[in-house]
């Protein structure tokens, strides 16, 4: 049943656990591994690789909490921090620390572990298989290494983006994370700086560059390991972040090779829509029957428990039962444009204006579990169903045994993805040729789109063209919830909005630019950079970490569009 015994909250009194009294500390200092003690164990080449993408999803690594599900964890963890996503003032959003933002994010809370023990055991993988294959890897082993290379830059590239203050493009010589590889001594774990942004980067390339090599004519047996393609869309995502628009375009172009966009029966499907891996999908994880996050706790430790509503018949599931779901941002939702399929993926506001019986029968439009979704609203703070998401559905359309409807596939890379990045790399060389890939790419979302016609908000900066802007917007649209909105704000340094007039943000929550405290010398806020765990300053001497974030102390007056 629910676990109600919460660890984190926004509370005081629980902002005052440390990592040193709730938490595990696993860092750095325990990432490398003799290629002796490796090879000693039968298959050990093969279990290793395994393990690189197999830890993904499905099995516990940080603390068996709610939020220990795996890769997708860090989707949420990202998309609550900006505006798109709308939480509930709840006791039962295990998220609520990352969306309030405050100093439960600093090194010495144990929020700040979280990526820390697991992109570094992630890194640990990707080393040891780097070990064992050796500077010339074997037929049987070449491979191996080059999923290694390619999750290692992978991996890297998200922490780089997540703890930098700046962007590679604005500064390079701005911090990220310490670099770990396969050579590093334990003695210089010890003295080992965040690396900056042109080393971090430069490492991120050149390990993708290896990828490409040895996996050159690799065939993978399916899309929950990286093959050449994978490796294309890595190139394009890092640079995109570097803004060298030149090799973005060619990278993102070379990744759609072989892949076909989702349509809109693809989208919106009942029993398939993002939970079954498709031909537009490049990369994936997966929930199966027999994990460890799917068979404990009722399924409540997995992403079906925090995206699916579609379950309340089950009785569990934070999103369905316990008051936890995700909505879209009102104002995001009202400008979807009524003739643009994907906004049938978020539940119209309108409908609380309704009564039950007439409630029930508009939510057929959106579900074949109309009264579930009723009781899912019921359950929440707010007791409404508007900007409810129904865009990640339950596996095969279940919605009364939890178990199998949140056995699901989630993306972690699309093709829609690299069609967009080909669009703004080609845009910012040539806008006219960028618009021409944008309104082709937006048009079979709807067919009604006119480029300019829809006048994206700039969010308060001016580092992106209104071009980008457009291509942001669609960004936020066509990836809600797959992990993008940090790093897309980061990049194009926009200010967060969540107070204006019909927001569906809690109060206490609703800030804009004047309250959060920026990131030095950005518009985007400071709660984006992330600290590293005091942990690891205690054992690396040579760390300087972010600032930690201060909680805003009082909501912004609403913003005026």
């Amino acid at each position: 049943m629910k676990n109600i015994v919460k660890l984190f909250s926004v509370s005081m009194a629980c902002l005052a656990l440390t990592t040193t009294s709730c938490i595990k500390e696993i860092d750095p200092q325990n990432s490398t591994i003799t290629a002796d003690q490796a090879a000693n164990a039968p298959g050990a080449f093969n279990n290793y690789v395994a393990a690189i993408t197999s830890t993904m999803a499905g099995t516990f690594v940080y603390n068996s909490n709610p939020y220990d599900f795996g890769y997708p964890s860090f989707f949420l963890q990202r998309d609550v921090m900006g505006q798109d996503i709308a939480l509930e003032d709840d006791g039962s959003e295990w998220f609520s620390t990352w969306y309030a933002c405050g100093t439960g994010l600093g090194p010495q809370y144990a929020v700040s572990q979280i990526p820390w023990t697991y992109y570094y055991k992630w890194i640990k993988s990707c080393n040891t298989v780097i070990t064992l294959g050796g500077e010339n890897p074997d037929e049987d082993k070449v491979s191996g290494v080059g999923i290694a290379y390619a999750m290692r830059a992978f991996y890297y590239m998200d922490m780089a983006r997540m703890f930098a203050p700046k962007t590679y493009a604005k500064d390079k010589n701005a911090p990220t994370v310490p670099i770990v590889l396969e050579t590093t001594t334990l003695d210089e774990l010890t003295k080992n700086p965040r690396a900056t942004n042109e080393v971090m980067w430069n490492q991120i390339l050149s390990d993708l560059d290896k990828a490409e090599q040895y996996l050159a004519n690799y065939k993978r047996p399916n899309k929950l390991t990286p093959d050449l393609s994978v490796v294309y869309g890595m190139k394009a995502r890092a640079y995109l972040t570097m803004e060298n628009w030149a090799k973005a375009e060619e990278y993102a172009k070379k990744a759609q090779a072989g892949y076909t966009m989702m349509d809109e029966e693809q989208f919106l499907s009942r029993t398939e829509g993002f939970n079954t891996i498709n031909d537009s999908w490049m990369f994936a994880v997966a929930y199966k029957s027999t994990d460890e996050n799917i068979l404990d706790n009722d399924g409540d430790s997995s992403w079906g428990a925090q995206m699916i509503i579609e379950v309340f018949e089950s009785g569990c599931g934070y999103a369905s039962n316990y008051g936890a779901p995700k909505r879209i941002d009102n104002h995001l939702y009202n400008s979807i444009p009524d003739t643009d399929f994907r906004k049938k993926t978020f539940v119209d506001f309108a409908i609380d204006e309704m009564s039950e019986e007439e409630a029930i029968a508009a939510l057929e439009a959106y579900s074949d579990s109309p009264k579930g979704i009723l009781g899912t609203a019921a359950a929440t703070g707010t007791a409404v169903v508007g900007g409810l998401q129904v865009k990640f559905r339950p596996k095969g359309g279940e919605h009364v045994n939890q178990y199998a409807a949140f056995t699901v596939d989630v993306p972690v890379m699309r093709v829609e993805e690299m069609m967009l990045i080909e669009a703004e790399a080609a845009g910012m060389q040539d806008e006219a040729r960028g618009i021409a890939l944008l309104t082709n790419f937006a048009k079979t979302r709807d067919a009604s789109y006119e480029y300019g016609v829809h006048a994206p908000e700039t969010y308060g900066s001016n580092y992106a063209t209104q071009f980008q802007n457009e291509v942001w917007w669609q960004r936020r649209v066509e990836l809600w919830g797959e992990g993008f909105a940090t790093f897309d704000i980061k990049r194009l340094d926009k200010q967060v909005i969540r107070s204006y007039a019909g927001t569906n943000h809690p109060e206490g929550k609703r800030w804009n630019a004047d309250v959060y405290g920026k990131s030095e010398g950005n518009q985007y806020p400071g709660w984006m950079d992330l600290c590293i765990v005091q942990t690891e300053g205690n054992y690396n001497t040579e760390l300087v970490n972010n600032p930690t974030p201060i909680m805003p102390t009082s909501d912004s007056a609403e913003y005026s569009w």
